[in-house]
């Protein structure tokens, strides 16, 4: 159980945090959603995980090849604002919907398996998730992203191109992977901080309109070529 003196921001109901993933208003005004709250949670834990895992370990994890190749994400001096703040700043400033952020820790988790020598820190974590947002939301130009992100515009082109490379461009996340996912995520944050999420038929209809988007698009270019 929570005790009283508990932050109420980290006591998330899970009818509220269902709420916010079937029918989440994109208002101006909009609160940022519950589901940040759960990726800064997961991330944190993560990084926690590795530091210690790095203690332990006799040889140095930075110094694999796969840290060699995902170097490009390693800041030189760590930036000076927690994970939530730098996920709660992302939104207010690019109002990505609470599915971004799924196909966004989907994007994470491919990345990491890809290359099991990264391990995410306080070094790499911002632009990981500046770069996985961006290329899971797409809303706005990369130079946007980049002054939301505290990079220059060429910073996170270079970014982006090593992201989709080192992940051989497997981005697509049809309904059951975003749902299952979902479930991932309700199990992992039960166990460590109460939260609770469940998929949803809104975010569902999002990813299947993107992809609907997508295929018209490429049709539509098709027959400029």
């Amino acid at each position: 159980m929570v005790s009283s003196s508990t932050s109420t921001s980290l006591i998330i109901s899970p009818r509220k945090l269902r709420s916010d993933l079937y029918s989440y208003s994109y208002q101006e005004d909009s609160t940022t959603p519950l589901v940040v709250n759960v990726l800064a949670s997961l991330i944190e834990r993560s990084m926690a995980r590795n530091q210690r895992i790095a203690k332990s370990c006799s040889s140095p994890w930075y110094m694999s090849k796969d840290m060699k190749k995902t170097r490009i994400f390693e800041c030189h001096e760590t930036p000076d604002m927690t994970i939530q703040s730098y996920l709660e700043r992302i939104f207010r400033y690019t109002r990505a919907g609470p599915s971004v952020y799924v196909v966004a820790y989907v994007y994470i988790d491919r990345f990491c398996q890809n290359n099991p020598g990264f391990k995410i820190n306080v070094t790499n974590v911002h632009r990981l998730l500046i770069t996985t947002i961006m290329v899971a939301s797409k809303n706005y130009r990369n130079s946007y992203f980049a002054r939301v992100g505290g990079l220059t515009t060429n910073e996170l082109n270079k970014l982006e191109l090593e992201f989709l490379f080192l992940m051989g461009f497997k981005l697509h996340v049809n309904v059951s992977v975003f749902e299952s996912y979902c479930c991932h995520l309700e199990r992992e944050v039960s166990i460590g901080g109460g939260y609770h999420i469940e998929s949803t038929l809104r975010c569902a209809e999002e990813i299947k309109n993107r992809q609907n988007e997508e295929r018209r698009y490429n049709q539509f270019a098709g027959l400029l070529l």
